[in-house]
């Protein structure tokens, strides 16, 4: 596989089969992906693997307790054109794969909430970040975690980012033991995708290039 075909095969799967990942395959990708892009080499990606009973331990850990308070927004408030209207899209268009409508709030929570069970993948990461690094060092996150997943699937591994699980950072945190200074900025989904699963047909539209970019 080339990275073209990587970069157009990834995709946001939200309903994995139950096989398990290798651990010494799942260390050999995290490994390579610390080849990604870091402003000073200063590396600033902390990871904490759940793999097998361990991702099956979280499940009970989190179970019951309420929503932490998010260290950071996901999503900036009152979401302006045209960024609200992708995101409103997107949300549409996944629920109408399910046949969930609009109405139906019990149904779409429900799926949201399947987020904490990592959309049943029996593998996931989580991604934290010394409390004291900017914004640039949050920019080397995305590029560590892209990289992990085209790697990902070159190897015939499917994922899924997870910003969701913010919603439990002091949770996590407590769990996986993370020192004080460090804050969860995601979760991070693998495994092999549920082809039969009808949300796994969501392909996410993305804008025109002429509406992003200009040549100056």
């Amino acid at each position: 596989m080339d990275v073209t075909e990587a970069v157009e095969k990834r995709k946001s799967v939200r309903a994995f089969l139950p096989d398990p990942v290798d651990d010494d395959l799942l260390r050999s990708l995290l490994d390579r992906s610390a080849r990604a892009p870091s402003g000073g080499n200063i590396q600033p990606w902390r990871i904490y693997v759940v793999n097998g009973q361990r991702r099956e331990d979280i499940m009970t850990f989190i179970e019951g307790r309420d929503l932490d308070q998010p260290e950071y927004p996901v999503y900036p408030e009152a979401l302006w054109e045209p960024y609200r209207t992708n995101r409103f899209q997107l949300g549409e268009a996944m629920y109408e794969t399910m046949g969930i409508p609009r109405e139906d709030k019990t149904a779409r929570f429900g799926h949201m909430a399947r987020n904490y069970s990592f959309f049943d993948a029996p593998c996931a990461f989580f991604c934290f970040v010394d409390r004291g690094m900017g914004s640039a060092q949050w920019a080397d996150l995305g590029m560590f975690l892209q990289t992990f997943m085209l790697l990902a699937q070159e190897a015939g591994l499917d994922t899924c980012p997870q910003e969701a699980w913010a919603n439990y950072g002091a949770s996590i945190a407590e769990f996986v033991n993370a020192p004080d200074g460090e804050m969860l900025f995601c979760g991070m989904a693998v495994g092999t995708a549920d082809w039969e699963k009808p949300v796994n047909s969501l392909d996410s539209i993305r804008m025109p290039l002429d509406e992003w970019c200009r040549w100056v």
